[in-house]
């Protein structure tokens, strides 16, 4: 293959600016702020499942309180109807009125227990709501770094996205400058070994960074100025300047 020194000169650039664009590829892909976003997008997960946990507790302890509550009513009821019997007199003999008033202490004794379960369940759901409210605060401090982290984020991505654009443009315009044929094998090769093209620096290709013998620099010298080299070791496209040593 044969192109205008100046041809592959080109090459060298455009090398340069495909390297630039794959440096800010990586970039892009390894923004810092994108460890700590998949670290908080998972500790947000938690956060929001355990309060899930929290809430769905603290409901069911309301249940469990008012149904408490209702059989405390339920007892005070039934005892103010007892004592209601018993102070108006109704009730005559003593064996019932001995009756009335076990049944009455009785009631007392339940109304009592219940009472206690209605304080034990209402601090359960006190603690139980302490926990939401420390998981809600936890939660809203990881938001609060996550949305930094994704402003963070999103401000690289658009610094490297704008100079990409920029490169990308330079790029097109190194591209038009070189024959298609170059080009292609350029390319081909490019995407083998992810550099195409090459200096010859001093007798070593600055591709693989090899030093070439004695006979593939003579080779290189008797080489037409249009001829396109190759290296004999990767065989990416070597670019003669006048740096090459030969």
């Amino acid at each position: 293959m044969k192109a205008a020194p100046q041809a592959q000169l080109r090459l060298i650039d455009l090398q340069d600016l495909d390297s630039s664009l794959d440096r800010l590829a990586h970039r892009r892909r390894t923004l810092p702020e994108l460890a700590g976003i998949e670290r908080l997008e998972g500790r947000l997960t938690e956060l929001r499942d355990a309060i899930v946990a929290a809430e769905t507790q603290v409901g069911d302890l309301e249940r469990e309180q008012r149904k408490a509550e209702q059989d405390v009513d339920q007892v005070r009821s039934r005892a103010d109807r007892d004592r209601g019997r018993l102070d108006s007199g109704q009730v005559s003999s003593a064996k019932d009125l001995s009756g009335l008033q076990a049944e009455i202490e009785s009631l007392q004794r339940r109304q009592s227990d219940l009472e206690e379960v209605v304080l034990e369940i209402m601090e359960r759901t006190e603690e139980a709501e302490g926990r939401v409210a420390a998981l809600a605060a936890d939660r809203a401090a990881a938001q609060q770094e996550y949305d930094a982290l994704v402003q963070r984020r999103d401000a690289g991505r658009q610094e490297i996205d704008d100079e990409a654009g920029t490169t990308s443009t330079a790029r097109t315009a190194v591209a038009k400058e070189i024959p298609e044929d170059l080009l292609a094998l350029y390319e081909k090769l490019r995407g083998q070994f992810g550099v195409g093209a090459a200096k010859l620096l001093r007798g070593a290709c600055q591709g693989c960074h090899l030093a070439l013998n004695t006979v593939d620099l003579n080779r290189i010298r008797a080489a037409a100025p249009d001829e396109v080299i190759r290296c004999e070791e990767c065989r990416r496209i070597l670019v003669r300047t006048p740096e090459s040593g030969l």
